[in-house]
């Protein structure tokens, strides 16, 4: 799988999990004051940083797992 594939395929992990705790929370303790609209934008940001984390790092990973 090339490099971009997967940092893409780690975003959309990112902003799927952000928007999971953002439900949970809502369901546990109740509702956050954050919209639809607020939760999407802030589930892509999280989605955008992941992936370029996960691009930057995984050469440094891939150094590492090959001693």
């Amino acid at each position: 799988m090339n490099r971009t594939r997967s940092s893409l395929l780690w975003g959309t992990v990112g902003a799927l999990t952000f928007l999971v705790l953002v439900q949970g929370y809502r369901l546990l303790v109740g509702p956050l004051g954050v919209t639809l609209l607020n939760g999407a934008g802030m589930a892509l940001v999280v989605g955008a940083v992941v992936s370029l984390v996960s691009y930057a790092a995984e050469p440094r990973l891939a150094a590492k797992g090959r001693t």
